[in-house]
């Protein structure tokens, strides 16, 4: 009988002073002899080969360095090696943790296609064709927007092993998608929040209301902590793209924020005082959505809601940028699907139109009923 445990990361302490090493793609495997007694095996999950000796042992480090050092000359000039180096690069390191995550998993997905294919190969034109054709595979069996995500990050790598001058072009580059998403009119109307307050848990509503305020991601509301405010100002390092944003604090959400408990070290927290995990906000935040008989909003639509308030409210595209930490060209881009599910700007300019002394004469214009010409008759 036996046991097997694929471990991402092993770490090895060694000796009175506890070195850490951490040791990637080793599979730990558990078996019970004859005796009754049990004894545990490494593997190196690329090559297979098993590593000798014990952890943390200078034996079992040579063993692991020896199957790392087969396994890179296995992938160079491979589209695995390709993907290990992409990985490992100081670019891939600057994404948001959850992007590299959601990269890996794509990526590897992809390694049962192309695996062993030569990176010369990558240079042919026709190899387009053949990522198309494991795409529609893919949009098959998992749906179209999966399968154009994936090859959106093949695509990104190539681009990054052409800036790196491991090939010298993109063949996946430009691709039609097959997925069409259009949430121009996913916002959270004042009936959409008023429903959700209601009935949602009051951790549910805080993190509503931070969104709303703020205008920031989900991912970066969660890791809030409480040195981020300070009584004027929520200050914080986006994950995605790195950009640091000082909001300035709403009446309303100083109210909330000095008025909440802070035994958590975060913000937004279970009712237990502990951190979300991203799953587990999604599903709370999910059950509340249903309470309320809210469908098709998501807590990501909250941020273009923000943004779309701030439009309303007056402010300049430079001025909402400073807030959500929006490029200039993004925040143009998320007005222009946004506000049209929105009248607030439309009935502002009507009632400028209406009062301004430039347009008098065409409020002036009134219909008035008059005969129709006659007509000239011949003799």
């Amino acid at each position: 009988m036996s046991k097997k445990r694929l471990l991402g990361a092993h770490t090895i302490f060694g000796g009175r002073s506890a070195v850490r090493t951490r040791l990637r793609g080793i599979n730990t495997v558990r078996k019970t002899l004859s005796d009754g007694s049990t004894a545990t095996y490494y593997y190196h999950r690329a090559t297979g080969r098993r590593i000798q000796g014990e952890p943390a042992t200078p034996a079992f480090l040579l063993s692991y360095a020896e199957a790392e050092k087969l396994s890179r000359e296995r992938l160079n000039g491979t589209f695995n090696g390709l993907i290990r180096a992409y990985t490992l690069s100081p670019e891939f390191a600057k994404r948001a943790s959850s992007t590299q995550k959601e990269y890996r998993r794509m990526l590897t997905k992809a390694e049962a296609a192309f695996g062993d294919m030569p990176i010369a190969a990558l240079e042919d034109p026709r190899v387009r064709q053949d990522f198309l054709s494991w795409r529609a595979k893919v949009a098959r069996d998992s749906g179209e927007r999966e399968a154009d995500n994936r090859l959106t990050v093949i695509s990104a790598m190539l681009s990054w092993a052409i800036e790196n001058g491991r090939i010298f072009r993109n063949n996946v580059s430009g691709f039609k998608r097959l997925h069409k998403s259009n949430r121009s009119d996913m916002i959270w109307l004042p009936e959409h929040v008023a429903a959700f307050m209601k009935v949602a848990p009051i951790e549910m509503q805080r993190a509503l209301i931070l969104a709303l305020h703020t205008g920031q991601r989900q991912g970066d509301l969660l890791r809030l902590t409480w040195p981020n405010y300070d009584g004027q100002f929520v200050t914080l390092k986006q994950g995605k793209g790195g950009r640091q944003v000082s909001i300035p604090c709403t009446a309303a959400l100083r109210g909330m924020l000095d008025n909440m408990d802070r035994s958590s070290v975060v913000i937004l927290s279970t009712k237990t005082g502990l951190s979300y995990k991203s799953d587990y906000f999604k599903a709370r935040w999910a059950d509340a959505s249903k309470a309320a008989g809210i469908e098709g909003l998501h807590f990501h639509d909250l941020r273009g809601t923000a943004v779309t308030m701030l439009a309303e409210a007056g402010c300049t595209h430079m001025e909402i940028a400073s807030i959500t930490g929006h490029s200039l060209k993004s925040v143009a881009t998320i007005l222009d699907r946004y506000l049209a599910r929105t009248r607030t700007l439309a009935t502002g300019a009507m009632t400028k139109f209406e009062n301004a002394k430039s347009t008098e004469f065409a409020n002036r214009l009134q219909t008035e009923d008059r005969p129709a010409p006659r007509a000239n008759k011949k003799v």
